[in-house]
């Protein structure tokens, strides 16, 4: 077929083009056939030679949909109020449906005419000449009758119809067989202007959506009022809860999904905001009753009015601040510190899972809860200290020692895991790690460890929440004892190259003085027995052949000894501290020593060897005869000595940490935070140079919060001391800045 324009008939061609739009309108069936010759017709009636029929092919298909529109319009006026939805549904659908394929038709025409007019440049020629009507595309054209010829004819019968049907559908969903229909009926408010960028839900706001409002309006101001009449608060709060969901639904169901918000605002300002203050006393009764299922409603409410969850927040956290209070204050006995970090732990635990079951993880409650563990774990107790550091670094020890028996792999890192929940409340993270590394090393040198690759876990732990620095004491540490198990056997191929019998079995320990805990151990005098005298001569010369510039300690209270027992029946092999060694030694030659004589050959402190005789006398190696060892007492060695075990250990009895000792912690403490802030205002000050006071204050505890919280006054001393020092100086222009001195 030739596309080369030529002369048409154009009454001709629209008698035929006509009954075929009729046909598509209505939704009846066009043939292929059909459908391409109207397409080819409508094609060559726009570029129709000589004179195109364009304009006029569009004025008759716009008074073709105004004559078909007011039809339609006048039937549904005929409809009584029961039918009028439905109908005008069907309508709706056949004409949408046949309005696409008319446009699809219609194309050329659209392509050519319409869009070609809406040209900027073909605009101002016809602003210049006033000529030619304002243009729409065909199915644009088609929706605006529609607009204009139907709805605004049919609205106010048409509405009120609807209106009842979503009304009856919340009362008994008397409408659930023609949801469609509804639902359809107002989507086609939306769908008329859809076409528009913006602006395309005014017209349905217009017809539909404000009168609902305005009746959603009234009708939850009278409901509100009548509720508090008949029900108490709690009661009100079902209801209302239960009325909100409906709502939610119904809006969900029928209305377009921008209408949701603004009914939920009238429902919130006629039903919540307005009994506000009576809300707030049911929800303080509620949470301390721990409803929490009938809370949950609240919040639901609630969350809909800015900033209204913060007054549930507040109220939570007193709860659980009074609730944490009851579970760790009555705590007495050995076991309180253990038992201290379980119940803040079933506290968070409990409280957490409350907040993501019922309160969908509102970050808001969940910073209540985080400020209330916080308030618990570093409330300050005893001599006006926070003991949480303490305590939290004594559990970690007990989980890590191989006495804790009856946990598995997995229970144990579940534990640790747990741990750090409680380790992120604690503000003065610099006197866990003191009391941490301290316990560490006790665990290390004694051979205490359930597990290296737990401790080497917990220590990683540590590190992802404080950073390397803090954990960079605890990490040398391990490598210490990886370091002495390698010198352990260079020594030992040293022995053999030196052709030198230690006569015993010997595994030393070298620690770097920096990095482990042991300068607060005071060295205790002990003369070293001979059997030993040999074994160290042998290693101190060696280390100094290796490394000649470095001073070697050596920590005899820290030692263990592995001792055989052959002069009884039966062979025992008894594990024991090397002091206690030291006098059991004494015996070897004499079965009868003095007090006096003992301590003479020991040459141990007073303290240190009352406290060690006890052990050995409470063991019954040793037989003193008087009841409590003194200066005066006799002591045997025990020949018929008797143990079920053949391999045991010797304890000495641990003191309690005294409270001079928790003072010496803690000025430790307060010397290493002074050092830091120093070190920290200088580092900042160096890289500002220039700095007021209140920024550099704020800069310090930006700085200092992973490891504690420094008092101002604190800061306003470390300033004052770098500036006697010279570090630092006052501005010479403002007395409130202070420079860097180079």
């Amino acid at each position: 077929m030739s596309l080369v324009p030529k002369a048409e008939n154009f009454d001709e061609k629209w008698d035929k083009l006509q009954k075929t739009i009729e046909k598509l309108v209505s939704l009846e069936n066009v043939s292929r056939k059909l459908w391409n010759d109207h397409f080819s017709d409508i094609y060559f009636l726009c570029v129709a030679n000589p004179q195109p029929f364009t304009e006029r092919l569009y004025n008759e298909t716009k008074k073709f949909l105004h004559n078909h529109v007011k039809m339609i319009s006048a039937q549904l006026l005929e409809s009584s109020c029961n039918d009028i939805v439905i109908n005008y549904y069907i309508a709706w659908i056949k004409y949408s449906v046949g309005v696409r394929h008319l446009h699809s038709l219609f194309l050329y025409l659209n392509i050519q005419y319409v869009k070609f007019r809406h040209d900027p440049y073909v605009q101002t020629i016809q602003e210049v000449s006033n000529n030619g009507p304002e243009c729409m595309v065909i199915g644009e054209l088609a929706l605006t009758m529609w607009k204009t010829h139907v709805i605004a004819v049919v609205k106010d019968i048409l509405i009120d119809s609807l209106f009842k049907g979503i009304i009856s559908f919340k009362i008994h969903s008397s409408v659930s067989d023609n949801k469609q229909v509804y639902q359809g009926s107002v989507e086609s408010f939306v769908l008329v202007e859809d076409y528009k960028k913006k602006d395309n839900l005014k017209f349905y706001q217009d017809i539909c959506e404000e009168p609902y409002l305005e009746r959603c309006g009234i009708f939850f101001e009278i409901k509100s009022r009548h509720l508090w009449q008949e029900c108490d608060a709690n009661q009100y709060f079902k209801i209302v809860w239960q009325l909100f969901e409906e709502e939610k639904q119904c809006c969900t169901e029928f209305l377009h999904c921008s209408t949701l918000k603004k009914v939920e605002a009238l429902f919130v300002k006629y039903m919540v905001t307005d009994h506000l203050a009576l809300l707030h006393e049911e929800c303080r009764s509620l949470v301390q009753q721990e409803q929490f299922s009938n809370l949950r409603m609240m919040y639901v409410l609630l969350r809909l009015v800015s900033n209204e969850v913060k007054v549930l927040a507040s109220d939570i956290f007193e709860h659980i601040k009074v609730k944490g209070e009851e579970a760790i204050t009555a705590l007495t006995g050995d076991e309180s510190d253990i038992q201290f970090i379980e119940n803040c732990l079933a506290l968070h635990e409990k409280y957490s899972n409350i907040i993501r079951n019922f309160f969908e993880n509102d970050q808001t409650l969940m910073s209540a809860l985080d400020k209330a563990c916080s308030f618990l774990v570093n409330k300050r107790q005893t001599y006006n200290i926070c003991r949480s550091p303490e305590i939290l670094a004594k559990y970690c020890d007990v989980l890590l020692k191989k006495s804790c028996k009856g946990l598995s792999d997995a229970e144990l890192e579940e534990k640790l895991v747990k741990s750090m929940i409680i380790f992120r409340y604690i503000d003065d993270k610099d006197i866990f790690q003191k009391c941490y590394s301290r316990l560490l090393a006790k665990r290390l040198i004694h051979q205490l460890s359930q597990s290296l690759d737990a401790e080497e876990t917990m220590i990683n732990k540590l590190k992802q929440a404080c950073g390397y620095e803090f954990t960079n004491n605890l990490h040398r540490m391990f490598t210490d004892v990886k370091v002495s198990s390698d010198m352990n056997s260079e020594f030992s191929e040293f022995l053999v190259k030196e052709n030198v019998d230690l006569g015993l079995s010997f595994y030393i320990c070298v620690f770097q003085a920096a990095s482990w805990p042991l300068s607060q151990i005071p060295l205790t005098p002990v003369a070293l027995p001979m059997q030993l005298e040999k074994a160290v001569h042998m290693f101190d010369k060696f280390y100094h052949h290796h490394f000649s510039c470095r001073k070697l300690t050596f920590l005899h209270n820290l030692c263990q000894v592995e001792v055989k027992l052959i002069y009884l029946k039966k062979c025992y092999v008894v594990s024991m501290q090397m002091f206690q060694m030291v006098i059991l030694l004494q015996f070897e030659n004499l079965n009868v020593l003095r007090y006096s004589e003992l301590q003479e050959a020991t040459q141990l402190t007073d303290e240190q060897f009352t406290k060690l005789i006890k052990s050995l006398v409470d063991s019954k190696l040793i037989i003193c005869t008087d009841q409590v060892p003194n200066e005066s007492s006799l002591f045997h060695l025990n020949l018929k000595y008797v143990n079920k075990r053949t391999k045991f250990r010797i304890a000495v009895a641990t003191q309690r940490e005294s409270v001079q000792e928790v003072e010496q912690t803690l000025a430790s403490v307060e010397k290493d935070r002074t050092l830091y802030l120093q070190a920290a205002i200088v580092r900042v000050m160096k890289s500002r140079k220039l700095l007021d006071h209140n920024s550099l204050v704020y800069e310090i505890l930006s700085m200092c919060k992973e490891r504690f919280i420094p008092e101002v006054s604190i800061i306003k001393k470390a300033i004052e001391y770098l500036i006697e020092r010279q570090y630092i100086e006052v501005a010479p222009n403002s007395p409130f800045e202070y420079s860097y001195v180079a």
